[in-house]
């Protein structure tokens, strides 16, 4: 099992934009699911700032997803809007859940 969250803070001029390529991510991931893998996104209170979660069965699984031309489009224009706190990852280790990936 690996897991990643990435956390970030983007200008309110790009909140929606985000959202936007944020969204092609997923449509592109439901219309092609990657066995293994759970990828969600969430947005905080202040609504400058998203946390990505990634689970997936291994390290070559979670890979997959910079194959993705809609997560390749995602991460260029999240680095060219200049973000006002750019993306930190972190590892996260899975005590428990209520589903098997």
């Amino acid at each position: 099992m690996k897991a990643v969250r990435v956390k970030y803070t983007v200008k309110s001029e790009y909140i929606e934009q985000n959202k936007a390529n944020i969204k092609a991510v997923m449509d592109a991931l439901r219309a092609n699911p990657i066995e293994g893998m759970h990828y969600s996104t969430h947005q905080l209170d202040d609504s400058n700032t998203f946390i990505h979660i990634n689970m997936a069965k291994d390290a070559e699984t979670m890979a997959k997803l910079n194959d993705i031309e809609a997560f390749k489009n995602f991460r260029m224009g999240l680095k060219a809007s200049d973000p006002v706190s750019p993306p930190e990852s972190q590892n996260l280790h899975l005590v428990d859940s209520n589903w098997d990936l």
